[in-house]
């Protein structure tokens, strides 16, 4: 706990390994799981719908990072401190992976996201996978005195921080953010080599995500548009870093209908559509190199447990008998 295990690999970690494995697609759920209009959660019952998502199969429960209320952007998504509320979670649940989508580094200190993010992979076993991006809100940077228009800077110098005082003891630091001279560390460190994904671009080139990142989160696609994506990122970290195993991930809003075969039909950054609908578009993902998709359900007519119930006992296991 307070020592770095200095010879772990992040795809070691137990979060990681219930997300990922070449050729595989796993499915996550974002909370809230619930259906819900505007920007307004009922946040109830979730406790027992992320034991229900763990009982069924699913692999991770993601939380957001949104610290203010932009009632134009429509979404504050699980209302709670990310931190806070995956130290509830983590108390509720016993395998499944927590994970975010995605921190605001340069909204946040590296030294508080990093003993946060330890904190919780300590207290859930190793369950924690990192999701870190540049941000997005433009409300919300003056609110923090931060310049918007520096984002991508202050992420590589945040990122860079964050991950020395995670992997290494007594580290010497200089940058913008502080100076550690190698006589303090931050404790605890995480159970072992915590795995950190970037979203999006974070205003870096693909070179760089797939020389730095532990997995690459990105946005839904058409399936053509998302094959070429996913088979570029595996090419850039096979040029970057070959034989390290740096997973895709992708979200998906989704409006479950009742009826199995009910055709695709296209909602905001996703499709409403039956089960084997979903189950047919998930395959063709995973053949097309995307190893992770972030379940939504925002948008969804029906009952989010029952939502989760369905795909849990009819998509879940024809995904894991796939070839």
């Amino acid at each position: 706990m307070l020592e770095a295990n200095t010879t772990a690999r992040p795809g070691d970690s137990k979060g990681f390994r219930r997300m990922f494995a070449p050729g595989r697609l796993t499915l996550g759920v974002f909370f809230p799981i619930e259906a819900f209009q505007r920007d307004e959660p009922t946040m109830r019952d979730q406790e027992r719908l992320a034991k229900r998502a763990e009982e069924l199969g699913f692999a991770a429960l993601w939380v957001r990072d949104v610290p203010l209320r932009d009632p134009s952007f429509g979404d504050i998504g699980q209302v709670y401190d990310p931190w806070v509320y995956l130290g509830w979670i983590a108390a509720q649940t016993r395998d499944i992976a927590l994970a975010t989508g995605s921190v605001i580094l340069p909204l946040r200190h590296p030294l508080h996201t990093a003993k946060a993010a330890a904190s919780v992979d300590q207290l859930s076993g190793g369950r924690l996978v990192l999701g870190v991006a540049s941000g997005d809100r433009a409300v919300e940077f003056p609110a923090f005195g931060v310049d918007m228009d520096k984002r991508g800077a202050l992420f590589r110098e945040n990122f860079a921080v964050l991950r020395t005082v995670l992997t290494q003891n007594f580290p010497r630091i200089q940058s913008s953010y502080g100076v550690m001279q190698g006589t303090t560390d931050l404790v605890p460190k995480p159970v072992g080599a915590l795995p950190i994904l970037i979203t999006g671009t974070s205003r870096q080139t693909l070179e760089w995500i797939a020389g730095h990142a532990d997995g690459w989160i990105t946005y839904p696609r058409s399936l053509a548009q998302q094959a070429e994506h996913a088979a570029h990122w595996h090419a850039t970290v096979t040029a970057m870093r070959p034989g390290v195993f740096t997973p895709f991930v992708q979200s998906l809003y989704i409006d479950l209908t009742a009826e199995p075969d009910h055709p695709a039909q296209p909602i905001h950054l996703g499709f409403r559509g039956g089960r084997n609908v979903l189950f047919q578009f998930l395959d063709a993902l995973r053949r097309a190199g995307v190893n992770h998709v972030i379940l939504n359900v925002k948008y969804g007519a029906r009952d989010a447990a029952e939502v989760i119930d369905e795909i849990g006992r009819n998509v879940l296991p024809r995904l894991n008998a796939a070839p």
